[in-house]
């Protein structure tokens, strides 16, 4: 099985790697730790694309949004205008409390890209959450300082989300290997 996902701008789609896994056959631990740095990898993507797209509408920079996140639209479910043609209120709208792109939906699709990739692997959640903070971390980077609220509400509830969904799976959120 392949994950990926999916929703990388085409620069960032480079970056990514599908991440074969082999539920049939016992494999090696060379292996598992391919695995582990596929799923930080993509989980790191996704991050720093879901982010990139609230801050981009936020600033109003409809246009090139437009012609980067064409498929993402689509993978997110995105079946509105384009989003070029939005006025500041449909823009507005869709990153509001229960837009497409506000923090509940976003958040959303960035922790279950890395619960569900991990299929309950404590060590691939916790290579997924990381990958989640190095997005957020880049995107930063990218932005020049701060993030706007939307994006760091967003980061927080999906990290929050992946702690509780470790907690509720029995794995401490603090990782003892470190």
């Amino acid at each position: 099985m392949n994950i990926s996902s999916n929703m990388g701008v085409a620069t960032q789609q480079q970056n990514m790697v599908a991440i074969k896994t082999n539920f049939t056959e016992k494999i090696s631990e060379e292996e598992v730790k391919d695995i582990k740095a596929q799923l930080k990898q993509n989980a790191n993507a996704i991050a720093l694309n879901s982010i990139n797209v609230q801050v981009g509408a936020s600033k109003d920079n409809f246009a090139s949004l437009y012609e980067n996140f064409q498929s993402f639209l689509s993978d997110v479910g995105y079946e509105g205008k384009p989003i070029a043609e939005l006025s500041q209120d449909e823009a507005a709208e869709l990153i509001s409390e229960d837009g497409i792109f506000g923090v509940k939906q976003t958040s959303e699709r960035i922790a279950n890209f890395v619960i569900d990739g991990s299929g309950g692997d404590e060590n691939l959640m916790r290579a997924g959450r990381e990958g989640m903070l190095q997005g957020f971390k880049e995107a930063e980077e990218l932005w020049g300082g701060e993030l706007p609220e939307i994006s760091q509400q967003t980061m927080q509830k999906a990290i929050d989300m992946v702690d509780e969904a470790m907690r509720e799976a029995g794995f401490s959120i603090i990782d003892t290997a470190v």
